[in-house]
């Protein structure tokens, strides 16, 4: 039979898990998978009780531990990534804080791009600083900053690529090699491209984390992370911090984001379709100082989307030439897309960086690493593409 990575995405999506071998020859076995909606497992012996909590293999005892319909999640998610293995969280910030504390085991030093996700950003500026745990924070477009900034005891290379929210791009084969020649642990957030859109792992980096939030679940009904990588390391995240701290997704959460990933290549396709014609409608229009799409020739790393990206993604991020009150009209214009600040949604949403996601991270470091005030953030979702240029037409109009 032909190996699950060596399927298409499409098949690896819809088949990786769901069929295991002792059941895959049984007639009036369930076509999709069950969700098993309990906190506990029961046992017949006692000496059974005591090798599972002796072996996890051997059996399942407590849904914090871990879960069948979240062992079925994990599998794709992994073959997806081209990881070793895959760890599901409560959310995406879940899976950034276990990926860090993982790596993070006995302290140490940070370096992190400086244009990151509030939240994040939060992270490694506040939280983990109160543990004696440093970030320094470079402009990663250039990997020389990044290997000016290692120390001797920096443990971990935290990225995004594509940014949240201005879209840079970091060289992830460059990165990669940085951090393996220090010994370091490099970490990526691929929310915004999805293993649909580039994968890390084959590329060199060491871990990737997602948003399930986002794309992968795609219905904006779930909160859910993602950690894949080396086995041992998912080992250590799941035996520990994950237990420990409990970020651990439900399993009705499980097998929600399940069929949202059962779709998630061809409703990617389409996102990043609509993307396309999007971006380039508003790069044209008088009303628009800038526009940032990696699909654009005008984006400034256009030659590296080519060659480490499959697909340019359904992000964009532009600035009117009216500025702040110009970007609070359009916002309020728009009829069919949606004011909301998550992404990844089959809707259109737009949100204002600066007054909602990024409104934690001080004014001087925003505007120092592009998040003007005037900035908007567009995540294109699936509607008809002539339905959301017309929207935008009107209200740039207007």
């Amino acid at each position: 039979m032909t190996s699950q990575k060596d399927l298409g995405k499409t098949t690896q999506a819809i088949h990786v898990g769901e069929t295991s071998k002792d059941t895959a020859e049984k007639s009036g076995t369930p076509l999709l998978p069950p969700i098993y909606q309990n906190s506990t497992f029961r046992f017949a012996t006692a000496a059974e009780c005591a090798e599972a909590f002796r072996d996890e293999e051997s059996g399942y005892v407590y849904t914090r531990w871990g879960n069948p319909t979240q062992d079925i999640l994990e599998e794709k998610l992994a073959v997806l990534e081209a990881g070793e293995a895959a760890l599901a969280t409560a959310s995406g910030m879940g899976a950034i804080s276990i990926a860090l504390l993982t790596a993070l085991v006995d302290g140490g030093h940070v370096v992190a791009m400086e244009n990151l996700y509030s939240a994040t950003f939060q992270i490694l500026n506040e939280d983990l600083r109160r543990f004696g745990i440093e970030t320094t924070f470079v402009d990663a477009t250039d990997p020389t900053q990044i290997a000016r900034a290692i120390k001797k005891d920096t443990k971990v290379l935290y990225l995004e690529s594509p940014t949240n929210p201005l879209l840079k791009l970091v060289d992830l084969r460059k990165s990669a090699e940085i951090a393996k020649t220090h010994g370091i642990t490099s970490i990526i957030d691929n929310t915004f491209s999805t293993p649909c859109g580039q994968q890390p792992i084959p590329l060199g980096i060491d871990v990737v984390v997602h948003s399930m939030t986002k794309y992968l679940s795609g219905n904006g009904a779930v909160v859910a992370g993602a950690i894949v990588g080396e086995k041992t390391f998912i080992t250590r995240a799941k035996e520990g911090a994950l237990r420990n701290f409990g970020a651990v997704i439900s399993p009705f959460n499980a097998w929600l984001t399940l069929h949202g990933i059962a779709t998630l290549p061809l409703r990617y396709a389409r996102h990043c379709e609509n993307g396309g014609r999007v971006a380039a409608f508003l790069e044209a229009h008088p009303a628009v100082a800038w526009v940032r799409y990696p699909g654009l020739l005008s984006h400034p790393q256009h030659e590296l989307a080519k060659c480490q990206m499959d697909a340019f993604g359904g992000m964009i991020t532009m600035e009117l030439k009216g500025g702040h009150a110009a970007g609070e009209s359009l916002v309020d214009q728009l009829q069919l897309c949606s004011l909301a600040v998550s992404l990844g949604d089959v809707r259109t949403l737009i949100c204002h960086p600066a007054s909602t996601t990024h409104s934690h991270v001080p004014a001087e470091i925003r505007h120092r690493t592009g998040v003007t005030d005037g900035l908007v953030r567009i995540s294109i979702g699936l509607e008809d593409v002539e339905d959301i240029l017309a929207d935008f037409a009107q209200a740039l109009e207007s």
